[in-house]
């Protein structure tokens, strides 16, 4: 029984607080299925705690192209049970009855209760479901849509965040991420759904809930081992899962392949959703990589690889003479990827496409081949939808690859597995042949001038600002960036060259060099693209250091130019 006098000062108390805050907070408190976030709610309720409530309820979560991301806690703004729930009856009705669905999830904190949440939910609206056997690449879920002749399909990740949060990414039929307009009706369609507590709940046992078996992953991986990964197989790989869920997978699919098993980082080899080696679980992040290189650097490895810790993301490292390594870029391995994809594949219609903020490299490569090429918004559900003929390869330089056949791409999103194998097969012929992947760089630098990206990112804690640098911008385009002569500005707000239209500025400098300056659609971050393309005419060394040179003057300038 509760003391009189206890809950006559948390009355008191709550009466301090802001009375919108603690009315979301009681009204959102029965319905959460979870004791853990239940309890969260009440303890802030009894503290006072008006900031926190106000981080969980003065604002939600908006699902949107990334369906939803965000920390683990109670409320609307906060990656929680009733969020999942609440999420997926907002899909349920926007598909309707009858209509196939599959699920999969990683190995973070609550994917798997997520997972069977939103099973739950889209069973108990009448829809059809089948469940990944387990904690699974995204690659496999992306790849199990199509292949399972599914309407959509939801993937709980988080991908490379922080610890502490989750999300919720929505495919549609054709494997892809959605795009506007139908996020914006899930979205509509989740806003309408009430308390979570009132909506009818299928269970494992039920004809509509299908709990798949491995037999999906051999499909995968059958899938992948049929890319263009040539012949030679004599390879020594070092890899990181980085505490992920690539590692089973990925060591599978070279297994059947035919190449020697990878030997893993054992530090990083389980999946832990807490990271405990890394500060970022980001194969790009300063000190992500260390255990990796420095197993690659004992083993005598050829190349080492990682994936993020939901694989679909590929990083590659590469031994230099004096027994350290060279990372590199995702510009760097995209037009390696590609120029090998086009070299193995075969048809007239074929089309590799890109962002916009990626290297310009490509499209030359592209053009040399006599195969079409495209660039699209950044991210992969632009890629995947990209136009002019039959995608065979797509990317973007934030190491996302999906590597395709003369039929077409097996999985329609990044592919950190498939990319990890198509790159070892290409490591592998050139040291075969004597060479290495840094020759094949030199090689298209010598062919098509050096292409060197960088980027200029700044975080603030006050978005105005960042509003503020894009207006000063448009209103004062810059003459001339890094001692190039600005030749042209796009306002991409204006769907410039056929593209939808997005918050960003592009700039195409002499010499071939190009800036594109856009707000993150995910941190409070303002993000700037540099490329600059520097003749080899001799040593390419000599070009890479004067590259070098021309970016840090890029990003002098244009840092004093945002004002930031």
């Amino acid at each position: 029984m509760t003391d009189p006098a206890e809950a006559a000062g948390r009355r008191r108390q709550e009466a301090t607080l802001n009375s919108d805050l603690v009315r979301r907070a009681r009204d959102w408190q029965p319905q959460d299925p979870a004791p853990e976030t239940r309890a969260e709610l009440g303890a802030l309720l009894e503290g006072g705690d008006e900031a926190a409530l106000r981080e969980r309820f003065g604002a939600k979560l908006e699902f949107g192209t990334a369906g939803l991301r965000g920390e683990l806690g109670a409320g609307p703004n906060r990656m929680n049970r009733v969020t999942v729930m609440r999420a997926a009856a907002g899909l349920a009705r926007v598909l309707g009855p009858g209509r196939h669905v599959v699920i999969g999830y990683d190995a973070r904190y609550n994917s798997d209760v997520f997972a069977r949440d939103t099973a739950a939910v889209l069973t108990g609206a009448g829809l059809r479901v089948s469940v990944l056997p387990g904690p699974l690449p995204t690659p496999v879920l992306a790849f199990a849509v199509r292949h399972l002749v599914a309407d959509a399909g939801v993937m709980v990740t988080a991908s490379h965040n922080p610890p502490r949060d989750n999300g919720y990414k929505v495919y549609w039929g054709d494997g892809s991420q959605i795009v506007p307009p139908v996020d914006r009706e899930i979205s509509d369609a989740i806003d309408a759904v009430g308390d979570v507590s009132g909506l009818p709940l299928g269970s494992p046992g039920d004809d509509a809930w299908t709990a798949l078996g491995e037999e999906i992953v051999a499909s995968y991986v059958d899938a992948v081992t049929a890319l263009p990964i040539g012949d030679a197989r004599d390879l020594r790989v070092a890899y990181t899962p980085l505490h992920g869920v690539g590692a089973v997978t990925l060591t599978g699919a070279f297994l059947a392949a035919g190449f020697e098993a990878p030997v893993i980082v054992d530090a990083q080899a389980a999946p832990d959703p807490e990271f405990p080696t890394v500060a970022f679980p980001n194969p790009e992040e300063p000190g992500a990589m260390d255990l990796a290189l420095e197993l690659g650097g004992r083993i005598g490895a050829d190349i080492v690889l990682a994936n993020d810790p939901d694989a679909d993301r590929c990083a590659v490292g590469v031994p230099l003479p004096d027994g350290g390594h060279r990372m590199l870029t995702g510009d760097e391995l995209g037009a390696l990827l590609g120029e090998h994809v086009i070299r193995n594949t075969s048809g007239g219609e074929r089309l590799v496409a890109t962002t916009i903020v990626s290297s310009s490299l490509l499209g030359k490569i592209a053009a040399g081949y006599g195969v079409r090429h495209t660039e699209t918004l950044t991210g992969f559900k632009w890629i995947m939808r990209a136009e002019g003929g039959d995608l065979v390869f797509g990317y973007e330089e934030a190491l996302g690859y999906s590597v395709g056949t003369d039929t077409g791409l097996p999985v329609h999103d990044k592919d950190g597995i498939g990319a990890a194998l198509t790159v070892a097969g290409l490591a592998a012929r050139a040291k075969r042949d004597g060479r290495t992947l840094l020759d094949l760089l030199d090689d298209q630098a010598r062919r098509y001038g050096l292409h060197a990206t960088s980027q200029l990112s700044v975080r603030v804690d006050d978005l105005s600002l960042i509003a503020g640098a894009m207006a000063r911008l448009r209103a004062t385009p810059p003459a001339e960036l890094g001692g190039r002569k600005v030749e042209s500005a796009d306002d991409l707000r204006e769907g410039a060259g056929g593209l939808p239209p997005t918050d960003g500025l592009r700039y195409r400098l002499s010499g071939g060099a190009r800036v594109v300056v856009r707000p993150s659609g995910t941190e409070p971050k303002l993000k700037c693209y540099l490329e600059v393309v520097v003749p080899v005419t001799g040593e390419v060394s000599e070009a890479r250091a004067r590259a070098a040179a021309d970016l840090d003057a890029l990003r002098a300038d244009l840092s004093a130019a945002l004002g930031l």
